[in-house]
């Protein structure tokens, strides 16, 4: 399959100038917030993509409850001023990250300025390899038979209208990408079926190099 998650686990070595994509398929909201923020707060510029198919634990009914109590709460002096709760899943994932960086400090606005977050996987970032996080991983950190729900669905049902928009999207994205991924398989057969046929002359051209001490 084209574009396969690599796996990503901390402490991260690598420069600060590399960006680290993570696909949030499968991923407990909590845990990747938090291992987000702390790549953030190292310097590490992170991508977040596919921020609609995060998962939170808990029952559907649950989880929908306690953020319609919290999309409530309003300054009564100024209500324009806020609290302002976003829909979109990639701001309900952003606003998770927020709540575990100093983001009023200097250093905490650096970190946040890092982070990216995006519905299904835009442009340029549908062409370079995305990784996961084992230890937010659902399969992974989530009893069997336990209860969970799906950011994009809690979203939708708060209010958030880009479903379809997103599905048409991802489609696209899909049948592209597996364009590219036959493109790519043609080409490196081609190539191993050339050197396979040269492989008689390219083994006389070393042996005359190595007698000439090559």
């Amino acid at each position: 399959m084209p574009n396969i998650p690599l796996t990503l686990t901390l402490p991260l070595h690598s420069p600060k100038h590399q960006v680290i994509i993570i696909d949030g398929k499968g991923h407990l909201v909590g845990r990747l917030a938090s291992t987000v923020a702390k790549m953030a707060l190292s310097g590490q510029r992170v991508v977040v993509v596919r921020c609609e198919e995060l998962n939170i634990s808990g029952p559907h009914m649950r989880n929908k409850l306690r953020l319609q109590t919290f999309m409530k709460k309003r300054c009564l002096v100024n209500p324009k001023k806020g609290p302002f709760h976003h829909r979109a899943p990639s701001r309900i994932f952003y606003r998770a990250v927020r709540g575990m960086v100093p983001h009023r400090t200097t250093r905490g606005k650096n970190a946040m300025a890092s982070i990216k977050v995006f519905e299904g996987i835009p442009a340029p970032y549908d062409t370079m390899k995305r990784m996961v996080v084992p230890q937010a991983l659902r399969v992974l950190r989530l009893g069997p038979g336990r209860k969970f729900t799906h950011v994009g669905k809690l979203a939708s049902e708060l209010g958030w209208n880009q479903t379809d928009i997103l599905r048409q999207v991802e489609a696209e994205r899909i049948s592209g990408s597996a364009e590219r991924y036959e493109e790519r398989k043609t080409k490196a057969d081609a190539r191993a079926k050339v050197i396979k046929e040269n492989a008689s002359k390219v083994s006389e051209i070393d042996q005359q190099l190595k007698t000439l001490g090559y």
